[in-house]
């Protein structure tokens, strides 16, 4: 089974303060290294008079597309211990830039990693996940005095109701997320002693959100 994908959902931010260096982070969701590409240099247009601008990003099924930036501070100070926040969290899709406002105290290359770590991670703890979830999309025609179970049951068995079709009887379209999708249909056809089959019409992936 292909892995499922973690990224971060939207946008968020945070801000950390060190020996008076002001370091703002900030995380969003990227489908791209194009559109990684884009988030980066629109924070360096907005923090443009910072002294840094660092950043990483990981793209693509079990984040195979990386990059990072140190933006002028020591080699390996920024960039990759921002990355690294980023694996540790099996994150992808995920594009962060720490901005750094330099405060007149130098930190040090271990201070320097542990700041833009320790930015880099109160971001991604503002931040919304997503894990992108493969849903078996089902259709079942009922008779109307089934209606009102189909109502109950569907929301009570993790399925979601996308669709409705009134007629002579009326066809249901739901969405039921595929690692449960054939003991949904068999647990309805069971509650409704054989009167209700569901039918797989196709697929679709879709985030589910956590805070």
């Amino acid at each position: 089974m292909e892995s499922l994908i973690r990224s971060v959902y939207g946008r968020a931010d945070a801000e950390y303060v060190i020996k008076k260096s002001r370091f703002i982070a900030t995380v969003c969701e990227v489908k791209s290294e194009d559109e990684a590409a884009a988030f980066i240099e629109e924070m360096k247009k907005k923090y443009w008079d910072a002294r840094h601008n660092c950043s990483a990003y990981q793209v693509g099924p079990d984040g195979r597309f990386q990059r990072s930036s140190d933006d002028g501070e020591p080699a390996g100070t920024a960039g990759r211990p921002i990355l690294e926040v980023l694996k540790k969290q099996g994150l992808t899709n995920t594009a962060i830039v720490v901005t750094r406002y330099f405060g007149g105290i130098k930190l040090g290359a271990s201070g320097l990693i542990r700041a833009y770590s320790h930015a880099a991670a109160l971001a991604l703890e503002a931040a919304d996940i997503a894990v992108y979830t493969p849903f078996t999309i089902l259709t079942a025609t009922v008779a109307y005095p089934l209606v009102s179970t189909m109502e109950r049951f569907v929301p009570d068995h993790g399925g979601t109701i996308t669709g409705r079709d009134f007629a002579a009887d009326v066809t249901f379209t739901m969405e039921v997320p595929q690692s449960g999708s054939d003991a949904f249909a068999a647990s309805l056809t069971d509650t409704t002693s054989g009167r209700v089959t569901c039918r797989k019409t196709g697929t679709i992936v879709k985030p589910v959100v956590s805070g």
